[in-house]
């Protein structure tokens, strides 16, 4: 596909997706184009299998065709190896897991890196999320919900009573699935250790299931603001520096806890968390992400907030992005063909409300593409070594928005990716994050100026240091779990997971064109280059079908107010003055 192809498919995504929610059992032509150009770029660099979710059958808010990645291949060798992956089992494993997750959103694998499958989810369902699917699936067998298992597996549980019983069941499904996508990393991104509706516990965490049944993973609580916050971010004149998430609301109740092994190598005081702006916790978050997939050869990686809609893709996508853009994933793609992907994939077809959240100002999605100006340098690279410059030369100070917008499509450049020669070295070696004993640490918030000192402690594994600042400033205990097996038995279902061999597509010649949208006088990496090219093409194209029409005019009501503080928002310009 030319570069204008690929410039008017994003258009076109961007339109649909503005339009209305995706929704599996509701599809038209121009739906069935997007899916069909996502599995195009996934099979430019992957062998893949297929989870069929035609009519939602598994989520209503999945897509209709999961993609499983197997495993990376060039297009002359796609064919000449054979899938390791029990593709009846997955199927039985997805299908008996669901229930266990909010809104049925089970643990489903996004991006493979490495052999490791980093995955997302909703988090787990609680007790009267799960009594109501249930019992709407004995009532009305078939499911047409938007959450529901399937009828085979309705009629199995629907008989058993609520209770532990019944969560013993389901997330022991929960579980086989993450062991056998060999997931050890669970990083819950919820402020609340459980989510409460009208006084009842609608969702839970593993973090605080009582009968321990996650002990065997590692478990990382970091609390991340909800969509809610991003209206703040909106209403700042799309500023995110200085914006800080207030902690001191009566449901934030999650602590923020990391095991202690693996923050060592990354510099970070996490006992500040709490005074961090949106741009510095976004940051952080993200480099202990990326830290915990480089540490650990052989483990995979979950991420989840509440439904996993909102705050789960945004890191999902910018973990795609940034491997991409270090050359480990998707690396036939250019830059406009990752965007898309993103886009269509992480976003859309996981079911992010962008209609509803444009209407309610929770620019989340906004913010995920406007903050890769903010991860361009090496420390948040992959490769442990620095990366190679792609120029001496100072380079342009760039357009402002207005020159930008108004030069044609062919005018802006052709920002495609390089072949990369990175090689990753994890800071630590392949046992860095093992099983081995790690000292933990408490926090101990005193005195009127909340003054911070560490205490050495040790644990049950697995260990895990705990950050809180509360009001009462008393010792913050963390928690040593001991493990529980969980296990159930497993049931024949009809395989409708088709592996997929795609036909050859020809690989775009590699190029670059000049690239002037963001300024900066310092020499560029490769990296630096292809997020800021993939960041120049979104905002092209959001200004076009969306731009800031949520945002009230400027005072004087001329277009150049509005474009002057669409400037601000993405950088062009300096932000304005926090009051």
């Amino acid at each position: 596909m030319e570069e204008s192809g690929r410039v008017t498919a994003l258009v076109e995504l961007l339109e649909e997706f503005s339009r209305a929610q995706f929704r599996a059992k509701d599809v038209g032509a121009k739906v069935e184009k997007i899916e069909l150009r996502c599995l195009e770029l996934f099979g430019k660099d992957y062998c893949y299998s297929i989870i069929q979710n035609a009519n939602g059958e598994l989520c209503s808010h999945y897509p209709r065709q999961i993609v499983f990645l197997e495993y990376e291949s060039a297009e002359d060798d796609k064919h000449m190896f054979e899938s390791t992956v029990q593709v009846s089992k997955l199927q039985d494993l997805v299908n008996r897991s669901k229930m266990a997750r909010c809104r049925g959103r089970f643990v489903c694998p996004v991006i493979l890196y490495k052999g490791k499958h980093i995955c997302r989810s909703a988090t787990l369902a609680g007790w009267g999320e799960l009594y109501g699917r249930t019992g709407y699936n004995y009532i009305f067998s078939g499911g047409a919900d938007d959450a529901l298992a399937d009828t085979e597996v309705a009629e199995d549980d629907s008989a058993v009573s609520i209770g532990d019983s019944q969560f013993d069941k389901v997330r022991g499904h929960d579980i086989k699935l993450l062991r056998y996508l060999s997931v050890r990393y669970i990083c819950d991104l919820m402020v609340e250790n459980k989510k409460v509706k009208f006084g009842l516990n609608v969702t839970s965490s593993e973090k605080v299931d009582k009968a321990q049944r996650y002990a065997d993973f590692t478990l990382l609580s970091i609390p991340y603001p909800g969509c809610e916050f991003f209206k703040d971010y909106k209403d700042r004149d799309y500023a995110a520096e200085g914006l800080v998430f207030n902690w001191k609301q009566d449901y934030v109740d999650a602590p923020l806890s990391i095991p202690l092994c693996l923050t060592r190598h990354l510099n970070i005081d996490w006992r500040e968390y709490q005074s961090w702006d949106l741009v510095k916790q976004t940051q952080n978050y993200l480099r202990l992400l990326i830290h915990i997939i480089n540490g650990d050869d052989n483990s995979g990686l979950l991420v989840h907030c509440i439904s996993g809609w909102d705050r789960t893709p945004l890191f999902v996508s910018l973990l795609r992005l940034s491997l991409w853009a270090d050359g480990m994933v998707h690396s036939s793609l250019e830059p406009a063909e990752i965007l898309y992907l993103t886009i269509a994939y992480d976003w859309y077809l996981f079911g992010h409300m962008l209609v509803d959240r444009l209407s309610k100002g929770e620019e989340i999605f906004f913010f995920c593409f406007n903050f890769l100006k903010h991860i361009t340098s090496d420390e948040f690279s992959s490769s442990g070594r620095k990366a190679r410059r792609k120029s001496s030369q100072p380079r342009d100070p760039g357009l402002t928005l207005e020159d930008f917008c108004a030069l044609k499509p062919r005018d802006r450049g052709s920002p495609t990716s390089l072949s990369s020669d990175f090689s990753v070295i994890a800071e630590d070696s392949p046992s860095a994050f093992g099983s081995a004993n790690c000292e933990s640490i408490d926090l101990v918030n005193f005195g009127a100026q909340s003054h911070a000192v560490w205490k050495k402690t040790h644990t049950s594994s697995p260990q895990a240091a705990v950050w809180n600042r509360t009001s009462e400033d008393h010792l913050l205990q963390p928690s040593g779990t001991e493990a529980k097996s969980s296990s159930s038995s497993s049931s024949n279902h009809s395989d409708i997971v088709v592996r997929t061999g795609s036909s050859p597509l020809e690989v775009p010649q590699r190029r670059w064109d000049t690239w002037r949208a963001i300024p900066t006088h310092t020499a560029k990496t490769e990296r630096a280059s292809r997020l800021e090219a993939v960041q120049s093409i979104f905002l092209s194209a959001y200004n076009t079908t969306i731009g800031l029409r949520t945002v009230p005019p400027s005072p004087s009501g001329a277009i150049s107010g509005l474009l002057e503080q669409f400037a601000r928002g993405v950088g062009l310009r300096g932000a304005s003055a926090i009051v």
